[in-house]
Formats: C-alpha cells, sequence, structure tokens
C-alpha cells in the first residue's frame, strides 16, 4: 500500500511544516538609550521594539535558522514530537519559503519519511520534497503539493475552510508581525545586554495571553469573524496553552537577530527558537516542475478508489496525469 505509507508521511510532514511559520549567551555590552547594565524603561524598550518592527517589516526578507523542541508527552496520532531544524531563507509580504528540515520529529511517527525534506512555500502552497524513496514508489514524482486554501474548501465547510486558512496566516507568523504583537505585552520589558553567536545585541522579553495574542493577530481578524475567533480562543483555552513568552534580541543596527517563543501546555512546554541574518537578501522561490509534482488531494482521491476497490494496488498508475 504505497499510496497510504506515502500519504501517511506527508501528513505528519505537513503538521510539522504548519507548524514552522519560529543559541547564544550572554555578556555585557551598552544598552540603546540606557547605559551598559541599566535597566530600560518602557517608553526607551517600545522606542527600540518599534525601531526593529519597521527595519525588519522593510527588509521583508532574511536568511532564517529554526530550532523547535516538543515534549513526547504530546505524542499523538501524527507522533509529531520530538526535535526539529529548518534553515534557508524566508520572505513576508508575501510569504515565501525555501527551507531545508531535519530532525527527530520528522521519522519519530513517520519510519517512511526522509532524514531530510526541502520545503518550499508560494501564493499559500507547500511543496515537500518526499526523497529518492517516494519517487521510486510514485512514478518519478517526489515533490508533494499541499494547497491547505484548497483542501479546506474540498472539506465542504465553509467555517472549517476559514479556520484552517486563519490558522495557516497564524502559523507563518513573520519576525514583523511577532514583534508587533510583541509591542501589545503588557509586561514587555527589557533584560539586558547579550551576545547571541558573539554579536552584541540588547535582549527584551514579553508575555502576551492566548487572547491578547489573537487579539493582536491581523492575519486571524482578517480571516475569521468575530464569533468564529471566540470559537477559536475557546478550543485552544480548552487545550490548556495560557500564554506565549516571547524574548528577542536586537542588534545596534536594530534588526532581531534571535527570536525565541515558548507555549506552555499541560503535557510540557514547545519552544522556538529562531536565528535571522542577511536581512534583505534574496527569496526567490520556484514551484517545482510539475510533472515531479503530484498533488496531495490526488492522494487522497486514490486513497479512496483503493478503500472502494479494496485491490491493495501500490498506487504507481503509470501516468503522468495521476498517481
Amino acid at each position: 500500500m504505497t499510496v497510504k505509507r506515502v500519504a501517511g508521511a506527508v501528513l505528519a510532514t505537513g503538521l510539522l511544516c504548519t507548524g514552522a511559520v519560529a543559541c547564544g549567551g550572554s555578556d555585557d555590552g551598552k544598552a540603546k538609550g540606557a547605559a551598559s547594565g541599566e535597566t530600560q524603561s518602557r517608553s526607551q524598550v517600545t522606542e527600540v521594539i518599534t525601531a526593529a518592527y519597521e527595519k525588519t517589516a522593510k527588509a521583508k526578507s532574511a536568511k532564517v535558522e529554526m530550532t523547535m523542541s516538543t515534549p513526547k508527552s504530546m505524542s499523538g496520532a501524527s507522533g509529531t514530537t520530538g526535535d526539529m531544524k529548518m534553515s534557508g531563507v524566508m520572505g513576508w509580504d508575501p510569504t515565501v519559503m525555501d527551507m531545508t528540515m531535519s530532525g527527530s520529529a520528522l521519522t519519530e511517527g513517520s519510519p517512511e519519511a526522509p532524514e531530510k525534506i526541502r520545503m518550499l512555500w508560494l501564493d499559500n502552497v507547500m511543496y515537500m520534497d518526499m526523497g529518492a524513496a517516494a519517487a521510486k514508489d510514485m512514478d518519478g514524482k517526489q515533490w508533494v503539493k499541499m494547497d491547505l486554501n484548497t483542501i479546506a474548501e474540498q472539506i465542504g465547510d465553509e467555517k472549517a475552510a476559514k479556520q484552517m486558512t486563519g490558522g495557516l496566516e497564524s502559523m507563518n507568523q513573520d519576525p514583523a508581525q511577532q514583534l508587533a504583537m510583541l509591542l501589545e505585552s503588557p509586561n514587555l520589558k527589557h533584560a539586558g545586554p547579550a551576545k547571541v553567536d558573539g554579536v552584541q545585541t540588547q535582549r527584551y522579553k514579553g508575555r502576551l495571553t492566548v487572547k491578547e495574542m489573537m487579539e493582536t493577530n491581523k492575519g486571524l481578524s482578517d480571516v475569521l469573524s468575530k464569533s468564529e475567533r471566540e470559537d477559536l480562543f475557546k478550543n485552544i483555552d480548552k487545550s490548556g496553552i495560557k500564554g506565549y513568552d516571547t524574548e528577542v534580541w536586537v542588534n545596534e543596527d536594530d534588526y532581531p537577530v534571535r527570536m525565541d517563543i515558548d507555549i506552555k501546555t499541560p503535557e510540557g512546554t514547545v519552544k522556538t527558537s529562531q536565528k535571522f541574518s542577511d536581512y534583505g537578501a534574496a527569496a526567490k522561490v520556484t514551484a517545482p516542475p510539475a510533472g515531479k509534482t503530484f498533488d496531495l488531494m490526488d492522494m487522497f482521491k486514490e486513497l479512496g478508489d483503493i478503500g472502494k476497490s479494496g485491490s491493495g494496488s501500490s498506487g504507481s498508475s503509470g501516468s503522468d496525469s495521476g498517481l
């Protein structure tokens, strides 16, 4: 049942990718607006983070290295727990990505998944390179196309489609949006000078409750109505997630060079750490050739055909128009 095996790997990997949307020590240094070792006032902190937001928004792209750690106690049907690393280039406004992923989170819940996966993001469509093994089994097509908007629409539930789109926007927050949200934290403060990979920075931290995060998340307000956001908040609240702890390290040029986000849940803390460099680096992403790509929805259709026929076929049709 090759199609089922690949589909399982794709779904597990897709969950990790969309969770995507995410290390340095400390040292003495000169704080912007304050002498070395002094704590900045709220107005000084706001000034620094606002400047960082403006420069990051204008840059529109950067090279990114991200690590994400999920507690094993959170393991569900997908088994998407463990550690994950991502590196590559990311652009925002519009969102584009060319990232390579690795880590135990890829294979722990899905042994068929490759150890490394290249992920492209373009026009709200995700493409995942599932490797040579998948290509061998799937008529030479190793790229999976995962259009979440189309998938949601074909579910036939308009509300579910809106929530999936909203989730897509929420999970792919660029660093400028994260800084804008951090400005809304009522307890945003300067945590002192620090070095990140030898670069002198100033460290800032703040906390947002789930409600505060949703109220300041423009992506959610654009696609979900007030009642739909309230339903989403209730579901998140039931999960036991109370808030998001964010730390950001800003260099002397007003760019964030590192950003950590901790999400505390009853099962443990989901930790995400991102490092940014080369702001303004070209983020040109091209979709893989159609002849090397198969659509996830086509895979689902074939799984349905397999279930109806009970044939146990491998799913290799030998045709470029199907799986």
